[in-house]
């Protein structure tokens, strides 16, 4: 494999004490070996190949995915559980000069339609997934944030979007106290386990007839007689189609069409013991709503049905040993700045994991471009839980040449390449520093968190 990140990245180091582990037993799938013939080869076992199958077998199409590690050893599985809105980086004033005002529009909306199928498929499932919050909640980092919140909302009214502001006079007693300057709730989305989820979608899978495959990497992918030869070290795979869903931890050759549209950036997170009531009480953070701060190299928190505390941020820029222990302790200075009254309380779990950022600043979801057969659905810029599944149900839609029921945006349908290819990952300590400055510079002396 071709991947732009040291082989310490892509190993057992960064999940290690990875809090979901410890939640639900992992599910043991057989490894591919031989010879065999589906309609539709899926690779990556995350949410967006999951779904893919698990929408694809229930059309009665003949699918196999395969997952190079263990389920849920990749992103889906080391998430922070936010099943949200998101998935693009662009600015919506940005996305409407690019693409139009129709297309913008049909995005937004493809954002609401990818919590609600989530919500949809857990309810119809009945996956027990430890669901929490109503909606998602955005915390003022600075007063000239809170400003930014409070125009925000004024938009929200006068478009008849039903969001909450709470003014920082306000916050202890929304139990939302955390050195914060004002906060806007958005009533779409809710927390869950990943694990639990990803887990009970893909025993759903199974039972609708999809194949599914563990320690199976493809190593090779070609074209050949109308159909793919899939390459794996056990044997064989051919397939009229296939499905990418590798997102970050995708490799720069299978296939070369990926080299450079795709860029994996490191987001650690960790997990407190479960919190007593005068715990909560003296920091004033005893709401269960998930929440995330107004940086642009965010922070995102949420108080779990257990009580535990989840914390999680952007990543380091190196990958080794070394610099794992080091971000892991820069993670929990930044949690014990945000949430002082914490400091003594034990952090049980701290692990890491690979989000995927595009140079378009959208996610791409769609036939590969020049290579009948393909197609892929990656870069969701840290917002895989609803924007993977749902990445799934249109691909599996466009497999079997219907038309997507859920909105289908132009927005999400070109992947530009960076710049650079294999030197890519050099736009991430530019980009993580102009970020940091405007971090900086929309915070004042007066400043808590």
């Amino acid at each position: 494999m071709q991947r732009i990140f040291p082989a310490f990245t892509y190993s057992e180091g960064p999940r290690d004490n990875c809090w979901w582990d410890d939640t639900i037993k992992r599910p043991t799938w057989p490894t591919f070996g031989g010879t065999r013939t589906v309609d539709v080869a899926i690779i990556g076992g995350g949410f967006t190949g999951i779904s893919a199958a698990y929408h694809l077998a229930r059309a009665g199409v003949h699918v196999a995915v395969v997952e190079a590690e263990t389920p849920a050893w990749g992103a889906s599985g080391r998430n922070g559980g936010f099943c949200c809105l998101g998935g693009a980086k662009l600015s919506q004033t940005a996305m409407q000069r690019r693409f139009g005002v129709a297309a913008t529009e049909t995005y937004l909306h493809s954002e609401v339609a990818a919590v609600e199928l989530a919500k949809q498929l857990i309810d119809f499932h009945n996956i027990d997934v430890d669901a929490h919050s109503q909606g998602e909640t955005q915390m003022a980092h600075s007063p000239r944030a809170m400003e930014a919140l409070r125009r925000a909302a004024d938009a929200a009214a006068a478009a008849n979007v039903p969001v909450t502001l709470t003014e920082p006079q306000d916050l202890a007693a929304a139990g939302l106290n955390g050195g914060f300057f004002g906060a806007l709730t958005t009533p779409v989305g809710f927390g869950l386990n990943p694990q639990k989820y990803l887990f009970g979608l893909a025993a759903a899978a199974a039972e609708a007839g999809a194949e599914l495959f563990q320690n199976s990497p493809v190593t090779d992918l070609r074209p050949h007689m109308g159909q793919f030869t899939l390459r794996l070290p056990g044997g064989v795979l051919q397939a009229k189609q296939v499905i990418l869903a590798t997102n970050g931890y995708s490799s720069d050759d299978i296939p070369a069409w990926l080299r450079a549209r795709y860029l994996p950036s490191q987001s650690s997170v960790l997990v407190t013991r479960p919190l007593q009531d005068q715990e909560l009480a003296a920091q004033g953070w005893t709401s269960d709503q998930m929440a995330y701060d107004t940086r642009h190299l965010l922070h995102y928190f949420r108080l779990m049905p257990d009580r535990r505390f989840l914390f999680g941020m952007r990543g380091g820029l190196r990958a080794s040993a070394k610099a794992e222990a080091q971000i892991r302790r820069q993670l929990l200075r930044h949690f014990h700045k945000l949430f002082p009254a914490w400091r003594e309380v034990e952090v049980t779990h701290r692990w890491s994991g690979l989000v995927s950022l595009g140079a378009g600043l959208v996610p791409f979801i769609g036939p590969v471009p020049d290579h009948p057969g393909l197609f892929a659905g990656l870069n969701y810029h840290g917002n895989g839980v609803a924007m993977g599944t749902y990445a799934g149900r249109i691909l599996a839609d466009l497999v079997r040449g219907t038309t997507p029921v859920l909105p289908y945006s132009s927005v999400v349908q070109t992947a530009p390449r960076f710049p650079l290819n294999a030197y890519r990952r050099a736009f991430l300590p530019l980009a993580y520093g102009y970020y940091a400055l405007k971090d900086l510079s929309f915070a004042t002396s007066s400043d808590k968190a």
